[in-house]
C-alpha cells in the first residue's frame, strides 16, 4: 500500500451509520475540486455506505481498507 496525500482528514469513529457518510458529504462539499480528504470510521455499514456514494458521485474513491476494525477511505472530490 502507498502512501497517499490528503488534505483534510475527518474521524467518524464510534459513530454510526449514516453519521460517518453524512459528515463525509458534509466535509467534501467543503473542499475544492481535486482536493483529498482522508475519513477513519468503525461502522462495519461504511464500506458499503461509501462505496454507493462515490459510485453515485463525482468523487473518486484513491483508497479504502480496513484494519484492526477500523475503516478508511480516501476520497478526492469531483
Amino acid at each position: 500500500m502507498t502512501e497517499t496525500h490528503w488534505d483534510e482528514q475527518l474521524d467518524t469513529c464510534g459513530l454510526s451509520c449514516p453519521l460517518p457518510l453524512l459528515k463525509a458529504k458534509q466535509a467534501l462539499h467543503k473542499l475544492a475540486p481535486g482536493k483529498v480528504l482522508k475519513v477513519v470510521a468503525t461502522d462495519a455499514g461504511s464500506q458499503r455506505d461509501f462505496k454507493a456514494f462515490v459510485d453515485q458521485s463525482d468523487h473518486n474513491m484513491l483508497e479504502s481498507f480496513s484494519n484492526d476494525g477500523q475503516y478508511t477511505y480516501i476520497i478526492q472530490r469531483g
